[in-house]
């Protein structure tokens, strides 16, 4: 059984939301009332609603930058992910964290990118050569206990 993630968070204007989410991001409008609207948001329901958005930190640290937390966004395979950066890029976003290679050549190699959308929201785009290589574990250094 396949499942749905739902995720309901605040925008200041539904039809810059309509325009960064429908013709930026290329998710597709679903239902919508004079206060919220609904995509689909890469297969999961996104529920923009008019509010102030919640506020963020640039506390989650990704390499050697920090990042905005909390965050949401999706995993896609490589060839969308590629897709979307360019889109992203010839729309003239101000990126927090560039798109990039991370863990290049380990296992969990991985695209990443971070940005906000119109309102402040962080959103981060993660690309895998293949839905395998998503939970790989890239090796890390493991400290022995003392006296164990």
């Amino acid at each position: 059984m396949r499942s749905v993630f739902h995720l309901a968070i605040h925008v200041r204007d539904l039809d810059a939301a309509r325009d960064f989410y429908g013709r930026i991001l290329g998710c597709t409008e679903g239902r919508s009332t004079d206060t919220w609207v609904d995509f689909d948001f890469f297969g999961h329901q996104l529920s923009l609603h008019l509010g102030e958005p919640f506020a963020t930190a640039s506390t989650g640290r990704v390499g050697d930058k920090l990042v905005p937390m909390p965050h949401f966004g999706i995993v896609l395979l490589l060839p969308d992910w590629l897709a979307m950066a360019e889109r992203l890029q010839a729309a003239g976003t101000d990126f927090v964290l560039a798109p990039q290679v991370r863990f290049e050549g380990e296992p969990g190699e991985q695209r990443t990118m971070f940005f906000l959308d119109p309102f402040g929201n962080p959103i981060e785009v993660k690309g895998f050569k293949s839905w395998d290589a998503v939970y790989e574990s890239t090796p890390r250094l493991i400290t022995p206990l003392r006296g164990v």
